[in-house]
C-alpha cells in the first residue's frame, strides 16, 4: 500500500495565529501516528510562519514512524537542521523566500550540479533523498543522474484538471512515473490531492511509494475528525 504522511503545517499555522501552544503540534504528530499515519511530513520555511525549527527538533524526539523535512537546501540554517535531526527523508523544494506554498519542481537539468552536491550532503549523513519535480519525463529523467533517491511528482495540476478529464489530468504523471521506474527512481506525490481526486491518481499510477498531504487532509478532519480522515485517506491508497 502506498505510504500517507500527514504534513501538519497548518496545525502549527492555526496555533501561531494566536499564540501559546494550542493546538499542541507535537502532540498532534504523536495522535496522527497513533491514528494510523504511515509518516508525518513538516516543511520549516525560514520566517517560521508555521512549523518552526524548534518545533522539528521537538518532533524528531517522538516520531516512531517516518519523518519526512520538506524545505529548500539553499537555506544553510534548513541543511543544519536536516542533519541534526537526521528525518527518515528529506525532500527538496525550490521555494523563492516567502513563497506562500510550493507551486513547481526542480529545473534537474540546469540545476542538475547543484543537486548532486546536496544530494551526497544528506545521503552521506544517511538520509533518504527525494526531489519535487514536475511531471516532465526529461526532468525525472535528469533527476535520477543527481544521485536522488526519489522524485516526488507535484500534482497541482492533476488536482486542477482533475473534474474537467481525469485521465487527461493523469496522463503526464503516468509518464513521469514510468521515467521514474524505468531510471531507477522511487517515486512520490504531493500537492492538493484530497479525499476526492486520490483513490483515482493511486489507481493510475501503481508505482507510488508515498503521498505527502496536508491542507486538503487538516481541512476535513474539521469535519470528520482527525483519526476518520487519516482512515478515510488510507483506505483510499489501498
Amino acid at each position: 500500500m502506498t505510504k500517507l504522511s500527514v504534513n501538519i503545517n497548518k496545525i502549527a499555522t492555526l496555533r501561531n495565529s494566536r499564540g501559546g501552544n494550542n493546538p499542541d503540534v507535537v502532540q498532534v504528530a504523536i495522535d496522527c501516528q497513533k491514528f494510523g499515519a504511515d509518516g508525518i511530513t513538516v516543511h520549516p520555511r525560514p520566517d517560521e510562519r508555521h512549523i518552526r525549527y524548534a518545533d522539528v527538533r521537538e518532533i524528531s524526539k517522538i516520531i516512531n514512524t517516518e519523518f519526512n523535512i520538506e524545505g529548500n537546501p539553499l537555506e544553510d540554517k534548513f541543511v543544519e537542521l536536516v542533519l541534526e535531526t537526521k528525518p527518515a527523508q528529506v525532500t527538496l523544494v525550490p521555494d523563492a523566500p516567502g513563497q506562500l506554498t510550493s507551486n513547481h519542481g526542480w529545473d534537474t537539468i540546469k540545476e542538475k550540479d547543484y543537486l548532486r552536491k546536496i544530494i551526497g550532503v544528506f545521503k552521506q549523513a544517511g538520509i533518504r533523498v527525494s526531489i519535487f519535480t514536475d511531471p516532465v519525463e526529461r526532468m525525472v529523467a535528469a533527476a535520477a543522474e543527481t544521485g536522488t533517491d526519489r522524485v516526488e511528482l507535484y500534482t497541482e495540476d492533476y488536482a486542477r484538471n482533475y473534474r474537467k478529464d481525469r485521465n487527461a489530468a493523469v496522463k503526464d504523471y503516468l509518464a513521469a512515473a514510468e521515467a521514474a521506474t524505468k531510471n531507477g527512481l522511487g517515486l512520490n506525490a504531493g500537492h492538493d490531492l484530497d479525499m476526492e481526486n486520490l483513490e483515482f491518481f493511486k489507481q493510475s499510477v501503481p508505482a507510488l511509494l508515498e503521498v505527502s498531504i496536508g491542507h486538503a487532509l487538516i481541512s476535513d478532519a474539521l469535519y470528520y475528525g482527525l483519526e476518520n480522515v487519516i482512515q478515510i485517506y488510507k483506505r483510499k491508497l489501498q
